[in-house]
């Protein structure tokens, strides 16, 4: 099964992809939003591209386990996303993900913090969620 995994940011979108047969992921590339506007165009590039099976969409929480801020917009890329391809759809956690991206990324190019922390969505998925 292919997988596609969206760390949604009103600036800029993270995005990895990874495959159930060898349960591998890798982060795919940076979306740059235009004017605070989600890059649809973009969007429907990848998935006519990867044509995945799961999409996964991160979904940020505070440490206390309720909603943040930015709750509102994710909900309502995730329900466009729903509404123009068919696949299965989750949301995942993501708390701490942009965290442990940056520290995986330490002495690296930090402007893939957040197709990182998509990758690490998926892997995330397979460890607790892949069946």
């Amino acid at each position: 099964m292919q997988i596609l995994s969206f760390d949604f940011g009103i600036k800029k979108i993270g995005v990895a992809v990874g495959q159930t047969e060898t349960n591998t992921s890798s982060p795919l590339q940076i979306i740059l939003n235009k004017n605070n506007m989600v890059n649809w165009n973009e969007i429907n590039i990848l998935l006519d591209e990867w044509k995945p099976d799961l999409i996964l969409v991160g979904k940020p929480l505070n440490m206390d386990g309720t909603d943040s801020e930015i709750m509102k917009k994710v909900e309502k890329f995730y329900q466009k996303l729903k509404s123009m391809y068919e696949a299965k759809y989750e949301y995942v956690d993501e708390r701490l993900t942009t965290f442990e991206a940056r520290e995986i990324l330490k002495n690296n190019n930090q402007e893939n913090v957040d197709a990182n922390a998509a990758k690490i969505f998926i892997d995330n998925w397979f460890e607790n969620d892949a069946k």
